[in-house]
């Protein structure tokens, strides 16, 4: 749709060019308006909807938050809401309910499907959780499979202190050793692992 001024042309003409204009694309103009409102209430719709599903989702959540026996609550979140943090973070709490009922296969089957979640929070802490879990189970070679990922963000420091473990627990002391070295350079100097860390290694000496 071309430009439907020039300048160059005197005011009657222009006039008289605007008339012409809205004749020929009057049409488009109702056209691209009716879908203009239609966009914007098509979003708004979409809004209301994803509001109400997040709604109904930590409904779920918050029931499987105050008793964990909840299954069917869980199950709704998984088979209905797998596309929200609150299903994922429903998992995160049956994992941690299954280790306190020391059920640690149940509690892997929790946080397994985790390891590929589009939440990288999500993602690092089944990770680390796991590789924890194989560890007690005496499964160093899981334990180490656990924490591969490309990327560790923020977490590399509690990576490296678990990998620490993993190989002080295989009696791999060096590599233990260089790990929870490397755990200290990269944690926050002031987190509350700096000391424990530091007891770690000190044992080692």
């Amino acid at each position: 749709m071309k430009n439907f001024i020039e300048v160059a042309k005197t005011e009657d003409e222009q006039v008289e060019q605007i008339k012409k204009w809205l004749k020929d694309n009057g049409m488009q103009i109702v056209v691209g308006i009716a879908l203009g409102f239609a966009a914007i209430w098509g979003w708004g719709a979409y809004q209301n909807y994803q509001k109400e599903l997040s709604v109904q989702a930590r409904t779920y959540y918050l029931s499987v938050a105050s008793s964990p026996e909840n299954i069917g609550a869980y199950e709704e979140l998984q088979s209905n809401y797998s596309g929200t943090d609150y299903a994922d973070q429903a998992s995160l709490m049956m994992a941690k309910h299954s280790v306190d009922q020391q059920n640690y296969q149940q509690a892997l089957e929790y946080l397994l499907p985790l390891w590929s979640s589009e939440t990288s929070y999500v993602e690092h802490v089944s990770r680390i959780r796991s590789a924890i879990i194989y560890l007690h189970l005496n499964d160093y070679e899981k334990a180490i499979s656990a924490l591969e990922t490309n990327n560790e963000g923020t977490f590399e420091g509690i990576y490296s202190s678990t990998r620490g473990d993993i190989y002080f627990g295989k009696g791999e002391l060096v590599l233990a050793k260089e790990n929870y070295q490397k755990a200290l350079n990269e944690i926050s100097a002031d987190s509350d692992l700096i000391n424990l860390i530091k007891v770690k290694l000190n044992d080692l000496n």
